[in-house]
């Protein structure tokens, strides 16, 4: 009989984790609380370690990606409402693959639901584990159907806790949230825009970053831009009272630019937004018995770090190749895995801290720095872009 596994959360990290065990010999079941799949989502970069693991997992021919080409332009404005050219996320090294968040889960949904050549992963909506027992041969954990309030037990081998930043698996085996979850002062709202700001070309991707706020849109080749807003504060708590409109509006009142006011006025008619603080998770271990998180679970970068679903793909697929390469030894499959993972993730973590001046500066000194670095970054890529340019022209 194959072994079982429950995995809590159909993200990112939930459903790549599945299609890693099921590539192992495992049979994973997956739980959602939510009552259905979500779709649509933001803006994602995926860099070269998830278009790999994403190939690893076997979904990468169902992943539609939305390049526009060369990365498409991307353009700040000053504090004196000056354009000048800028960088975007997608002009970075590695040539990111554009993306929106639900575009990697359309494709791993495809994945989960087999190519013939392997069975289907079960998927339980409205389903959220309430206790997790671990035995030391096995995990008993209690499954509530959040729809009719009905609870049962169910044995599995392991337990995948790929249930995002907030992680009630977690909370459950290893302790509570503020254990592991570190704070860093700002808040994210990211959402779809109905369309570009006005007298901005579709696929342009356009900055306005100050002293403590930043906004972001994200432009694609093939389909409306999505917005980033984020803002330092010192009551991260206080930012939740209230409307959250009303809340943006006084944190970016005195950012009265064309991008700001696009994003502000789309806001309010967008019915699916993220609104939430910013943090990392950091543990000294993933997992603990019958019990290993993935993912924000585990290792939340961060959206600053923009390495999440890269590192979200990259968590399952490293999974399901230890778990092949050590069939019978399950505690030996999850410290290579670990040990595998870790090194990189912490690196980023680090990395994170430094992006975050990129995406909203902490001061008016560190936003003078960050102009003149992205200056200095957009004129060593035309110098670059230039090259090939010369070259053609010689040759004919």
């Amino acid at each position: 009989m194959p072994k079982r596994a429950l995995v809590v959360g159909l993200g990112i990290a939930g459903m790549s984790a599945a299609i890693g065990l099921r590539q192992a010999g495992w049979q994973p079941v997956i739980v959602e609380r939510a009552p259905e799949r979500r779709r649509g989502g933001y803006f994602v970069g995926l860099m070269p370690e998830g278009r790999q693991a994403a190939a690893d997992l076997g979904i990468r021919d169902h992943l539609h990606t939305r390049n526009p080409p060369g990365g498409g332009k991307a353009w700040s404005l000053t504090r004196r409402g000056n354009l000048e050219p800028g960088l975007g996320f997608l002009h970075q090294p590695g040539n990111p693959a554009a993306v929106v968040r639900g575009d990697i889960e359309a494709a791993l949904w495809e994945g989960i639901h087999g190519d013939g050549t392997s069975e289907p992963i079960a998927v339980r909506f409205a389903t959220k584990p309430v206790e997790i027992d671990d035995t030391g041969t096995g995990a008993r954990v209690l499954l509530e159907d959040t729809g009719t309030g009905a609870w049962h037990r169910e044995s599995f081998d392991l337990v995948v806790g790929a249930d995002g930043m907030r992680s009630s698996v977690r909370r459950m085996v290893f302790g509570p949230h503020e254990d592991h979850m570190t704070g860093w002062n700002a808040i994210i709202c990211a959402f779809q825009l109905k369309e570009q700001v006005p007298s901005f070309k579709e696929a342009d991707s356009i900055i306005s970053a100050r002293a403590g706020r930043g906004a972001w849109v994200f432009g694609f080749a093939d389909r409306p831009p999505t917005a980033l807003l984020t803002y330092r504060t010192e009551d991260v708590e206080g930012e939740f009272a209230g409307s959250t409109i009303e809340r943006l509006r006084a944190a970016f009142s005195d950012m009265d630019d064309p991008v700001v006011r696009h994003a502000l006025n789309s806001l309010e008619e967008t019915p699916d937004f993220l609104f939430d603080s910013v943090h990392q998770v950091k543990m000294p271990r993933w997992s603990r018995g019958k019990v290993v998180l993935v993912g924000d679970a585990a290792w939340c970068l961060n959206l600053y770090s923009g390495m999440g679903a890269t590192f979200a793909l990259r968590g399952g697929a490293e999974l399901g190749r230890e778990l092949r390469e050590r069939p019978g030894d399950l505690d030996a499959a999850l410290t290579a895995w670990e040990s595998r993972l870790r090194p990189s993730v912490v690196r980023h973590q680090h990395l994170a801290r430094v992006k975050k001046q990129l995406f909203v500066p902490s001061n008016r000194p560190a936003e003078a720095v960050r102009s003149v670095v992205v200056r200095l970054a957009c004129a060593l890529r035309e110098r670059q872009l230039a090259k090939p340019r010369a070259a053609e022209e010689r040759a004919a």
